[in-house]
């Protein structure tokens, strides 16, 4: 009976946390509801916030043997927004709308840079790189996503510029296409030689 419990206390712990993780997909659109922090407020405040709580991760574990015959890490890369830890205020609801449309922009430059991250890993990964090769570039892509960040949302003003930030995320779209082979789940291409 113990047993059983500790089983239906972890199974409740995924599924809790599954809902509480988006991955990106390409087809789910943030909603104002998935800002989920106890911090979020539309109304009764005359200013903006906006934490959307995106992030692109890398994670894996394997022995040294698995990791120098492996030149595909795109499953080990992801980009997750978290809805407990997004917050939004805003002092009305359309200026609530105009920042859940720039966390949009946001989540897609998130996997675009993820996309990015893969990239680059296969290209440099060596039959004897060790895992001291990742770091820097990790750090290089991080900069770049975050530069390219706050440039955007001045440029759009945190998205009450529609025009600009539609400008914006289209290209990010655009981008993220050409980057196809990069996807989480897919398989790139090997080099002709």
């Amino acid at each position: 009976m113990r047993l059983l419990f500790l089983i239906a206390i972890f199974a409740l712990t995924i599924i809790v946390k599954g809902q509480n993780t988006i991955e990106w997909d390409g087809n789910y659109h943030l909603q104002l509801s998935d800002f989920q922090s106890p911090t979020t407020q539309v109304g009764q405040s005359n200013f903006c916030s906006l934490h959307t709580a995106s992030e692109m991760g890398f994670a894996f574990y394997m022995s040294n043997a698995e990791f120098m015959f492996t030149k595909n890490f795109n499953s080990k890369v992801n980009c997750t927004f978290q809805r407990d830890a997004a917050s939004l205020v805003a002092p009305d609801s359309l200026t609530a709308m105009d920042l859940v449309n720039f966390a949009r922009y946001e989540f897609d430059l998130s996997e675009l840079y993820a996309r990015k991250f893969r990239k680059k890993l296969f290209e440099e990964k060596g039959a004897f790189s060790d895992i001291g090769f990742i770091q820097p570039i990790y750090d290089s892509i991080q900069r770049d996503l975050t530069e390219r960040h706050t440039v955007a949302g001045r440029l759009c003003d945190l998205g009450r510029d529609k025009e600009k930030l539609r400008v914006l995320h289209q290209e990010v779209l655009e981008e993220i296409k050409q980057l196809s082979d990069f996807c989480k789940t897919c398989k790139p291409p090997k080099k002709k030689k």
